[in-house]
């Protein structure tokens, strides 16, 4: 989808804007003596995009200058009197890319496919692709030859010829990160901690909140803070006066059913703090994933992992849309960014405190009805040998199609030939690399940012529904805020986000606050399989691409279809699977897809 592009002709760089996106919103434009800016999404406050845009202008836009990211979601192109900057903020939320060719950009998009080609395809893309779900979104190269990525938190300096001068990382502002040092005995900053996370928590929450707010609300403890702290926003009246909106699918049938109870109890508390909060409940009962894949997986910008999941948010989404929603709070990344950092453990091998460390590892074997070898398995030795400890485990678990395909191992259905001259085991250890680092208890943070949230969904409904999702679990504030906090802190075994229950204690209803397991989508994924199975494996068969017989075993991709409805294998190698049939749709309708120009209004055109 094509929000922006900026491209040279004459010489001249002229800036364009989508016509229908900015009138909802979701593009703003403005001048100054500074230059001209264009953001996709937002800058500082929904609220206030406008005042927001002008700050991320006047601070950039001096010459000599290098302030830090402001806090916000957006994909930004400044161009001033002496040079163009293309950016983003950290969370990488909305996509942008540029084409380049010997050191120079001929155009710069939100949209990949408009500035690429059909017929020259990067195959090293599609094997850093098949290594994860977080492989995508975070290194530069794209499915397009020529076509770069934008990174989160990157900002691209160009001439005003569109020669490239730089591309540098910048951090936003956000509070001081660095671990406080571990102290002794049990828990002696929960309260201190959870008081942090609040105020952190409620500052993100208010960034987000827009004219009318739609709250996911599913009756677990994440996506229930949310929408609680939203209200108590409007009830407060510390936000500007707007309608609240609480989005909830409902399911009478199956394991999710049993929600239900927990929905009622979150909506019924919601509303005691603001009873013109509006239920909007969807039924849901006749979704599936894999439903419509077609549309989902085929028709996106670039190949999407989660395409199997979009039906059910795309439902919400609808519903949401229809009413006039121009902002929708999820509870995303809750579980990875406010939970006790498990790597923790880790850290405590690699600096030889081991008996500490075993003490630890056993507390949390308990607390999680986990043996304590596994813990240390998954949290200690896994990232520090991830390639090898994966090879081990595919060997142990031979004799499927799925047996031990974990995050970074080579899919079996993934020819070696096209694995080997394209990069694979590269891409495996790059990707390896970013999810552990060399200190994995930092690098949970950012992998989290990447596999927590289903944006590429958002951003394909974007211009139809009129909003973007946004997670204020992942703002920069409250990951400042979590990464700073002592172990000892967040972590109470048996009590799984120990920090936010007690951070929500006066607002959470005892009922959930008290919760510590949710009912998984497993319901959903399986009735999906079941419905779509065989259609799933005709696609395979029945793909053209020439990409598709060159690099996968499409009779062993078939095979693993099957073991995955019959429930073979884990959610790792499930979601290779599903990866893998993304690739094959979006690949299959490639060149059905036009790369017209949506209707565009001019913005600025630089001499």
């Amino acid at each position: 989808m094509e929000a922006l592009r900026l491209e040279w002709v004459g010489g001249t760089p002229k800036l364009w804007v989508a016509e229908a996106m900015e009138r909802q919103g979701l593009v703003t434009a403005v001048s100054s003596r500074a230059g001209t800016a264009a953001v996709v999404g937002w800058v500082g406050s929904v609220r206030d995009r406008v005042t927001g845009v002008r700050g991320l202008l006047d601070d950039f836009g001096r010459p000599g200058t290098a302030p830090p990211l402001p806090t916000g979601d957006y994909a930004a192109v400044l161009v001033c009197r002496d040079r163009i900057l293309v950016m983003r903020d950290e969370q990488a939320r909305i996509p942008l890319f540029f084409r380049e060719s010997g050191g120079r950009v001929s155009a710069v998009s939100t949209s990949a496919r408009s500035l690429g080609s059909v017929t020259e395809l990067e195959p090293r893309y599609f094997c850093r692709y098949l290594t994860g779900n977080m492989a995508q979104s975070h290194s530069d190269v794209t499915p397009f030859t020529e076509v770069h990525r934008v990174l989160g938190g990157e900002v691209v300096e160009l001439s005003i010829t569109g020669r490239i001068r730089s591309r540098v990382l910048r951090r936003g502002r956000q509070a001081h990160d660095s671990p406080v040092p571990t102290a002794d005995g049990p828990h002696p900053h929960l309260r201190e901690a959870a008081k942090d996370l609040r105020i952190a928590l409620e500052n993100a929450v208010g960034r987000r909140m827009g004219t009318m707010t739609a709250c996911h609300v599913s009756g677990g403890a994440d996506s229930t803070s949310v929408a609680l702290l939203a209200a108590r926003l409007l009830a407060t009246g510390r936000g500007d006066p707007g309608e609240l909106l609480l989005l909830a699918g409902r399911f009478t049938d199956g394991e999710l059913a049993g929600e239900q109870p927990y929905l009622d109890v979150a909506l019924e508390e919601i509303r005691r703090h603001t009873p013109a909060a509006r239920p909007l409940i969807v039924d849901v009962d006749d979704v599936a994933d894999f439903d419509d894949f077609e549309h989902h997986a085929g028709d996106a910008d670039e190949p999407h992992a989660h395409a199997f999941r979009a039906p059910f948010w795309a439902r919400l989404h609808a519903a949401a849309a229809e009413l006039g929603c121009d902002t929708l709070l999820t509870g995303c990344g809750a579980d990875p960014i406010v939970d006790a950092n498990p790597f923790h453990l880790h850290r405590l091998a690699r600096t030889g405190r081991l008996r500490q460390m075993t003490k630890q590892a056993r507390a949390w074997a308990a607390g999680s009805e986990r043996g304590s070898r596994e813990i240390v398995h998954a949290y200690v030795v896994q990232p520090a040998f991830p390639l090898a400890v994966e090879r081990i485990t595919a060997l142990a678990r031979s004799g499927t199609v799925l047996g031990g395909l974990g995050s970074f191992n080579r899919p079996r259905w993934l020819r070696s030939g096209f694995a080997r001259v394209h990069g694979y085991r590269e891409a495996s250890i790059a990707e390896s690399r970013f999810v552990f680092g060399r200190k994995p208890e930092q690098s949970l943070y950012d992998a989290a940012n990447y596999i927590a949230a289903p944006d590429l969904l958002s951003w394909h409904r974007a211009r139809q529904d009129g909003f973007f999702l946004s997670h204020p679990f992942l703002d920069p504030e409250v990951i400042a805020t979590m990464r700073r906090l002592p172990v000892e802190a967040t972590f109470h075994p048996s009590r799984p986000k120990e920090v936010l229950r007690v951070a929500m204690t006066d607002l959470l209803p005892a009922r959930i606050r008290g919760r510590t397991v949710k009912i998984p989508f497993n319901d959903l994924y399986a009735r999906g399989l079941r419905t779509h199975g065989g259609e799933l494996i005709d696609l395979c068969r029945s793909a053209r691409h020439p990409l598709i017989a060159e690099m996968f075993d499409v009779e062993m991709l078939c095979q693993a279809v099957r073991e995955a409805q019959l429930g073979t294998g884990d959610s790792y190698a499930c979601d290779r699977v599903n990866s893998s049939l993304a690739l094959v749709m979006w690949l299959e309708r490639l060149d059905r897809r036009s790369s017209a120009l949506r209707p565009a209004v001019p913005v600025i055109a630089c001499s």
